[in-house]
C-alpha cells in the first residue's frame, strides 16, 4: 500500500517516441508532452486499493453541472440501423425534460436549424462513456468539467444506442467493437465543421470502442490527440479474471449484469418489436456475460461469449493507432485487469503512451474531498495538444510503423477481425 494516497505512476512508451513541434517551434516528443501533462498522483488515503476506489463510485455523488441539448441521428450505416443520440454541451437551458438524464434538453427545431457549418477552428472533444453510461455519468463530468470552464471548446458525448434514456429503433444496442456510430458522429462533424480540431475521450469499454475506432482508422483518423481512460483492453483476460474470485463475480460481474438488464428492461418493447433475441433469456440474466452470450452472441454472430471478447478487444487495434494517444490505467483495477494492459503494445508503437498508476481503481482515483485524479491528465493533455502543439507536426505516418520483417511473407494487420464487417458500408 503506497503511503498516504500517494500512487506510483509510470509511463511505458516506444525506444523512440513521436516527435512533435511546439508552435513556437520548438521540437519535443509525445512522450515529453505526457510526462509534462499528468501530475503526480495523490489520492485518498481512506480509499487505499482498487475495490474501495471502484465502489465508491457507488456513494453517487453530484459532480459537476454540466448541461447538454440532444440531437438524434440515424445510422448511415446499411448493416445496423436504427437511431442514436448525441449530447452537445450546452448553456444552462430554463426547461426541463424528464424523458432525459438530468440537466439534458433536446435542440429545438429552431435551433437544430442554426446547426449550419461555420469556420471556427475551436477545438472539439468526442466523447464516449462506459457500458450502459451516458453524457450524464460523474466521472465524465469531472473530466471535461475543465475544458467546458475554459470556454475554449465545442464538445459532445456519443451515447451508445438504449442508453442515457435513449431509445433503440432497430434490434440492434452496441457492443465492445460497435464503432459505426462514433464513425457516423465525426463525419458529420468534420463535414460540418471542416476548421475544428477533432479530439477523442473515452472511458472503459466507450475507451475499448475508441481504441477500435481510432486504430481501424489508422492514418486516415480524424483526430489530432486522444486520452482513452480505464480501458478493459483483453476483454477475455477481463472477464476470467473476474470470475476468478467471489468479489469479481458477484460482485462486478453481477453488477455490470444488472445494468445491461436495466437497459433490457428500459428496451423491451423496442426489442420485442425490432430484435430477434429472446426476451424471457435476457430477463435471466445475472452476470454481463450471461447478456453477452444471450444477447451478442446471437445479435452478432459470435458462436461464444469468449470469441466475442477476444475479437472485440482493443489490445491489437493500439498497435495501429497512428494519432497521439494517452492511455491511462490503475494497477489495482479490479475491472480492467493488470493482466490484459497493452504494456509491450506501447513499448513498440511511437504514437502510443500507456500511463499506469498504482492505485485509483476502475474509473475512481478519488482524492481528498471528491475531486478526481484522472480529469487533471485528461485537462491538461487535451488543452497541451490543442493550443501548445503545432498540428502540422501531428504527422500519421511520420513514424513508420511495421510489425513483420523482411523474412515474413504476410504482413501483420493489428485490427483484421474474425466477425467481417465492412466499417464503409
Amino acid at each position: 500500500m503506497e503511503w498516504l494516497g500517494r500512487a506510483k505512476i509510470e509511463f511505458t512508451a516506444a525506444p523512440e517516441s513521436l516527435a512533435l513541434r511546439d508552435k513556437e517551434g520548438k521540437p519535443t516528443s509525445l512522450l515529453e508532452v505526457c510526462r509534462d501533462t499528468v501530475p503526480p498522483c495523490h489520492l485518498n488515503p481512506l480509499l487505499f486499493n482498487g475495490h474501495l476506489q471502484t465502489v465508491w463510485t457507488a456513494t453517487k455523488a453530484h459532480g459537476p453541472p454540466v448541461h447538454y441539448k440532444r440531437r438524434l441521428f440515424e445510422a448511415d450505416h446499411a448493416k445496423f440501423s436504427g437511431s442514436f443520440a448525441v449530447d452537445f454541451v450546452a448553456a444552462p437551458s430554463p426547461a426541463d425534460d424528464d424523458s432525459l438524464p438530468p440537466r439534458t434538453t433536446y435542440f429545438s427545431n429552431e435551433e437544430l436549424a442554426a446547426m449550419r457549418s461555420d469556420s471556427s477552428d475551436r477545438p472539439m472533444l468526442v466523447v464516449l462513456h462506459g457500458l450502459t453510461g451516458g453524457s450524464h455519468e460523474v466521472y465524465l463530468r469531472h473530466a471535461i468539467e475543465g475544458l467546458v470552464e475554459d470556454g475554449k471548446w465545442e464538445i459532445c458525448v456519443v451515447n451508445s444506442r438504449g442508453c442515457a434514456k435513449s431509445k433503440i429503433t432497430s434490434g440492434l444496442f452496441y457492443n465492445a467493437r460497435a464503432t459505426w456510430d462514433i464513425r457516423q458522429t465525426v463525419k458529420w462533424l468534420r463535414n460540418m465543421y471542416p476548421n475544428r480540431p477533432l479530439f477523442g475521450l473515452g472511458f472503459s469499454l466507450g475507451a475499448n470502442i475508441l481504441t477500435n475506432y481510432i486504430g481501424e482508422e489508422g492514418e486516415d483518423c480524424q483526430f489530432k490527440a486522444a486520452v482513452v481512460v480505464s480501458n478493459p483492453w483483453n476483454l477475455d483476460i477481463g472477464n476470467k479474471a473476474m470470475k476468478s474470485t467471489w468479489i469479481g463475480h458477484e460482485i462486478y460481474l453481477k453488477t455490470l449484469g444488472s445494468s445491461l438488464r436495466t437497459l433490457v428492461n428500459n428496451n423491451k418493447a423496442e426489442i420485442e418489436k425490432y430484435g430477434n433475441v429472446s426476451i424471457s433469456e435476457l430477463d435471466k440474466v445475472k452476470y454481463v456475460y450471461e447478456f453477452d452470450r444471450a444477447y451478442q452472441c446471437n445479435t452478432w454472430g459470435y458462436p461464444t461469449e469468449d470469441a466475442y471478447y477476444r475479437d472485440a478487444s482493443s489490445v491489437d487495434a493500439l498497435l495501429n493507432v497512428r494519432i497521439p494517444l494517452l492511455a491511462l490505467n490503475a494497477v489495482d483495477d479490479p475491472i480492467a485487469s493488470f493482466m490484459g494492459l497493452p504494456y509491450s503494445e506501447a513499448a513498440k508503437n511511437p504514437y502510443t503512451i500507456l500511463c499506469t498508476t498504482s492505485l485509483g481503481g476502475h474509473i475512481g482515483w478519488f482524492e481528498i474531498g471528491g475531486g478526481r485524479w484522472h480529469a487533471k491528465p485528461v485537462y491538461n493533455f487535451l488543452s497541451h495538444m490543442a493550443f501548445e502543439i503545432d498540428h502540422s507536426s501531428i504527422d500519421p505516418s511520420a513514424s513508420k510503423v511495421a510489425y513483420s520483417t523482411a523474412a515474413s511473407a504476410s504482413p501483420f494487420k493489428p485490427v483484421q477481425r474474425k466477425l467481417d464487417v465492412d466499417l464503409t458500408a
